[in-house]
């Protein structure tokens, strides 16, 4: 049976995977409420693991290393209670040759190479290359189905991950373009960072380590 995690570790939670938020979107992130979100961030924010910062025009949350730790020590709890530890290993260990597909396939729709210039900005002209792309992003998309089945059997608050792709690849196939690669829309490339993100925090792991 899935488990469901409490509010309080989502709230932290959906902090670290958002990376900066304001309020609305960190409790629109696991559906809870705005009101005991609000709440949960100023607690947090006494103990010294979340701070909020207002910058041109923007505002929200961000992750203190106090917090950080904090969230992995949650997260690995409620990992062990679950008895789903190897499972999520195992998950991780085949995501990451999709994680490598997917940054090539990001990178080949913001880069098309031309002679003298192989760093040159993909300006969308060449129906042909962008297919290309799309067809890979759709192959990453089915793969990532059972990825993500897996995890959603194991916790809740995995669940989403395989729509959401799924549903910024229709919209890019439909010819906006942000939704393969922008990070401030729920594109592939957001939905991907996210579920990264979220595995390594869940196994205490570190970006830079990885192979």
């Amino acid at each position: 049976m899935t488990q469901d995690s409490p509010p309080e570790l989502l709230t932290l939670h959906a902090v670290r995977i958002s990376g900066f938020a304001d309020t609305p979107v960190i409790a629109r992130r696991f559906r809870l409420d705005p009101a005991e979100t609000a709440e949960t961030l100023s607690d947090a924010e006494a103990y010294g693991w979340v701070t909020h910062a207002a910058f041109a025009g923007l505002e929200g949350w961000s992750l203190t290393e106090s917090g950080r730790t904090e969230n992995e020590r949650q997260l690995a709890a409620e990992l062990v209670s679950t008895g789903g530890a190897a499972e999520v290993r195992e998950v991780y260990r085949d995501f990451l040759p999709l994680n490598a597909r997917l940054q090539q396939a990001c990178t080949d729709w913001q880069l098309r190479p031309v002679p003298g210039d192989r760093l040159a900005a993909n300006d969308h002209t060449d129906a042909a290359w962008d297919a290309a792309v799309l067809d890979e992003l759709t192959a990453i998309d089915h793969a990532l189905a059972p990825i993500a089945g897996r995890l959603d059997v194991l916790l809740a608050r995995f669940g989403g991950y395989d729509s959401r792709f799924t549903a910024a690849l229709h919209r890019a196939k439909a010819g906006g373009n942000g939704w393969v690669d922008r990070t401030d829309i729920d594109s592939c490339h957001r939905v991907w960072f996210e579920l990264h993100e979220d595995l390594i925090a869940t196994l205490g792991l570190d970006r830079g380590t990885e192979p």
